[in-house]
């Protein structure tokens, strides 16, 4: 077999993200609500920013965290969305090597950081009802400012090898990324060579990251949910378990998609390759759109200095 239309290189200079495959024609249109949900995403968690700086009440460990969690989402956001909107708009399809190997360990690094975020609040809130009394001594500034730090250097640390190994691969097939950011999977399966490596290492990282992440969050709700149960009467039992249900949204609203989407990609063999990206997408944009708006609609005190913002003071 001829082999004239095959293009032999080593580590191209450049990458091609395709977008998503097979829907070309209608990028324009799928622009529209990707546009608005990064909008959205933005203003969102900038104002969560803006009223935890200013509203001096709010200034402390659940606010504190709540402030990571939306960098991390303002991050993870704009690393991809601006990009994807040139390729929708402009068919900018180029991205250089080494900018797709730093936009591919920010996903990672960030991803990993938001699980971690979520872990110090569900400890947040285990210290909060189980140990009302010393939660203002076990959780000063300077013990959150040392866990943001660990979270911070843990996810960074864990997602070096992620770019480090797919940059020694050789990619003598093509150069052309069926996806509209350069994930992992998406770029290292363009390698002609054995990747197990980055796939051992893959699953190494999703346990030893989500996975004890997810098991510390379960044994915090465990002992939280033991100790609303000993709550003498149902209203205090209402009233605890509620400080929790923007938390419990936000792990929701961080691990379901993510769940869903590696269930699709493992298991549907048959699921046409526009809806896995379109997964993958959504994966990424719901977080960033979503936990703003749970913590502006949940939380009271963001909602009545939301509320004291937009109405107007009577002289």
């Amino acid at each position: 077999m001829s082999d004239s239309n095959t293009t032999h290189f080593n580590n191209p200079s450049t990458f091609i993200l395709l977008g998503i495959p097979g829907l070309e024609a209608a990028h324009i249109w799928i622009s529209i609500p990707f546009c608005t949900v990064y909008i959205i995403a933005v203003l969102g968690n900038v104002t969560i920013l803006f009223i935890v700086k200013m509203e001096q009440s709010l200034h402390g460990p659940m606010y504190y965290f709540l402030c990571m969690l939306a960098v991390s989402d303002l991050v993870m956001s704009t690393s991809t969305l601006p990009k994807m909107l040139n390729i929708f708009w402009f068919n900018s399809r180029e991205i250089s090597f080494n900018a797709c190997l730093s936009q591919m360990y920010v996903l990672l690094c960030f991803s990993a950081m938001e699980s971690g975020i979520l872990v110090a609040m569900a400890f947040d809130r285990y210290v909060a009802i189980c140990h009302p009394l010393r939660h203002s001594t076990i959780l000063t500034n300077s013990v959150v400012a040392k866990i943001g730090l660990a979270v911070l250097l843990r996810s960074g640390i864990f997602a070096l090898p992620y770019p480090f190994l797919a940059m020694r691969w050789p990619y003598c097939r093509t150069n052309i990324i069926p996806h509209t950011y350069c994930g992992h999977i998406a770029v290292v399966n363009l390698a002609c060579a054995d990747i197990r490596i980055s796939s051992y290492y893959g699953l190494f990282d999703l346990f030893s990251e989500i996975g004890i992440d997810v098991f510390f969050i379960a044994v915090s709700y465990t002992l939280i949910l033991r100790a609303i149960l000993r709550l003498p009467t149902k209203d205090a039992r209402l009233k605890t378990f509620g400080t929790c249900i923007s938390h419990l949204c936000a792990i929701l609203a961080f691990y379901m998609p993510g769940f869903f989407s590696s269930l699709t990609h493992r298991f549907g063999h048959n699921v046409p390759l526009h809806f896995l990206v379109l997964i993958a997408n959504v994966e990424l944009l719901v977080p960033p759109l979503l936990h703003p708006i749970i913590y502006g609609v949940r939380t009271k005190q963001i909602r009545g200095r939301l509320l004291r913002f937009f109405t107007p003071k009577r002289t």
